[in-house]
């Protein structure tokens, strides 16, 4: 069994150990003892602060869970139409590190390296695949559509002072609705990534689209992805070059569809 003092929880923003609980239960009854009750508070309350704390716990979960257990819903939105990114060219570079352990979570989120986007976008984002062809470079996506749930694993996982970085699940996220993407440029020979100021996921102030630092090669690299970008229809996130949202992406709803499911909930595709 797992110690009681390694076993901690988190309930919104704050983070305890279920040891903890019990300490402050036992200080909390205590204090409404009087001096002749304390010898028999402590011949019986160990257990009973015990099951009282445990079920207090199990309160707590439960109000958390119950308070977020799916996606927000929002009335008169598209059908989710997510085509895989790989199928529109064989040289769509996939790097999708949610499906393996160097992410920030440290753990692979996604079952398997897939990415999709919504047809509109999926698209847009050729267009900026083939001009770049043109000087022997591509695009490599670090990932696309992001089921609600794995939006929820981000934001409780996070540091508070890098929830910037993530989307709250309580309002989804533009990767939730098949209309976001995390991409860079690649070498089409080498196969190697281009330089950038930063890192995929690096959650510093080189994440920024206008960090002003780095060399004139990375900086001229990141303005090339997105003035092609932008040109098409995407916006870069503020806090993140690699990030960029589509335009139609307010007509979508907030999906929380495994990938091997995505074909199944295709309504009239085009």
């Amino acid at each position: 069994m797992i110690p009681t003092r390694l076993v901690h929880f988190r309930a919104g923003q704050v983070s305890f150990s279920f040891e903890s609980l019990i300490v402050f239960l036992e200080y909390w009854f205590q204090m409404g003892f009087s001096k002749q009750r304390a010898s028999a508070y402590r011949l019986f309350a160990p257990s009973f602060v015990r099951t009282f704390a445990l079920a207090l716990l199990c309160f707590i979960l439960f109000v958390g869970v119950r308070a977020q257990n799916g996606p927000p819903h929002e009335e008169d939105k598209r059908e989710a139409d997510l085509v895989e990114l790989t199928k529109l060219s064989k040289t769509i570079k996939l790097d999708i590190r949610y499906a393996r352990t160097d992410n920030f979570t440290g753990q692979a989120v996604y079952p398997e390296a897939r990415a999709f986007l919504q047809r509109d976008a999926a698209k847009a984002l050729l267009k900026v695949h083939k001009k770049l062809k043109k000087e022997g470079l591509g695009l490599v996506i670090f990932d696309g559509y992001r089921p609600w749930s794995i939006t929820k694993l981000f934001w409780d996982v996070v540091k508070l002072e890098e929830r910037k970085y993530v989307a709250d699940p309580a309002k989804g996220s533009k990767h939730n609705r098949g209309c976001a993407v995390d991409l860079s440029i690649y070498d089409l020979k080498t196969g190697r990534p281009v330089p950038m100021p930063s890192d995929f996921d690096e959650f510093t102030e080189r994440a920024s689209p206008d960090y002003t630092g780095g060399t004139d090669e990375e900086r001229a690299n990141r303005e090339k992805l997105r003035s092609l970008m932008e040109a098409v229809g995407f916006t870069v996130n503020p806090n993140e070059w690699w990030h960029f949202d589509y335009k139609d992406w307010q007509s979508y709803a907030i999906y929380d569809i495994p990938f091997d499911e995505i074909g199944n909930h295709k309504k009239n595709p085009k």
